[in-house]
């Protein structure tokens, strides 16, 4: 993999990472909440460009690497308030939030174009994991000459009176660390991982090392505070997704407490033709006894 700081303008820096043959069809994969773009694992991507692709990697703003986005009125807003406007279906447009969905989205674009995949005489993929499929849903929904297909991995669409997180998941969007030390932030990322991953399937071993990455690489609070405000002010994405062109494939798994299946049902269902697979013991993240059986739908999707 390279790694190299890509200027997409308005002030923005993304931090992107490459591999593969890029003679090969690209694969654009964009990351959910808070994580850095180092949660996609080697070993999915190593299987990824084993069976074919080029796959591009990147820091969301806000993020890891890429450039951060200062604006403290953030701090005062009442997220948990918001959460429960948006899943009653009321808006939360009128909050001060540093910026919205929409941004991020098209940050992706502009990605897409610095990189001159629109330009290739196939369009990149788009494979965006939770708030990253949000993302990905609004970029195929309003830029659709840039995405080939599209790929989304326990994700939503925040429709309205959807299933709500279980209380122990949800508390991961709302614990704080217990100080600011080296060992607090870690003890609590790996706290985070555990609590939202597959029963059973959770290794100890990797989510130290991704929890000291995450520390040590560029541990940013207040980003993960803004993107979730992102989130919660951009609401439902709906209509946006009955909008989208390109295949689909929506992947969720069973065991997914933080964003329960019912989300990615009623993804694929508002997105036209979209196919659903339900992963079973699957929770929020990409345990690699998961990854072989991801790559073999991703591979069947993007080859057909």
């Amino acid at each position: 993999m390279y790694q190299t700081m890509v200027d997409i303008g308005d002030g923005i820096e993304l931090c992107v990472e490459g591999g593969g043959n890029p003679e090969h069809p690209v694969i654009v994969m964009i990351m959910g909440l808070g994580s850095q773009l180092m949660f996609w694992p080697d070993s999915l991507l190593e299987r990824l460009i084993g069976a074919g692709y080029f796959v591009i990697r990147f820091d969301n703003r806000d993020i890891g690497l890429s450039s951060k986005i200062s604006n403290p009125e953030t701090l005062n807003i009442n997220r948990i308030k918001m959460m429960a406007r948006m899943q009653a279906g009321l808006s939360n447009a009128e909050q001060p939030v540093a910026y919205t969905l929409h941004e991020m989205a098209d940050d992706t674009v502009k990605l897409i174009e610095a990189f001159k995949l629109d330009q290739r005489e196939q369009p990149p993929h788009l494979f965006g994991a939770s708030m990253g499929g949000i993302i990905g849903q609004l970029v195929a929904a309003t830029r659709p000459e840039l995405v080939s297909k599209l790929i989304l991995l326990f994700t939503t669409n925040n429709r309205a009176f959807l299933v709500p997180p279980k209380p122990r998941q949800l508390s991961t969007l709302i614990k704080r660390p217990a100080g600011q030390a080296r060992q607090d932030i870690i003890k609590h990322s790996m706290w985070f991982i555990k609590t939202i991953g597959s029963p059973g399937f959770v290794d100890d071993a990797m989510v130290a090392d991704k929890s000291e990455l995450h520390f040590e690489r560029g541990y940013y609070p207040l980003g993960s505070i803004q993107q979730l405000s992102a989130i919660l002010a951009t609401g439902s994405i709906r209509p946006f997704s009955r909008r989208i062109q390109a295949p689909t494939l929506v992947l969720h798994g069973s065991a997914d407490g933080l964003v329960p299946p019912a989300h990615g049902k009623d993804v694929a269902k508002s997105i036209p033709n979209a196919k659903f697979v339900l992963i079973d013991g699957m929770g929020h993240d990409l345990a690699d006894y998961y990854q072989p059986f991801l790559v073999s739908q991703i591979r069947q999707h993007l080859d057909a």
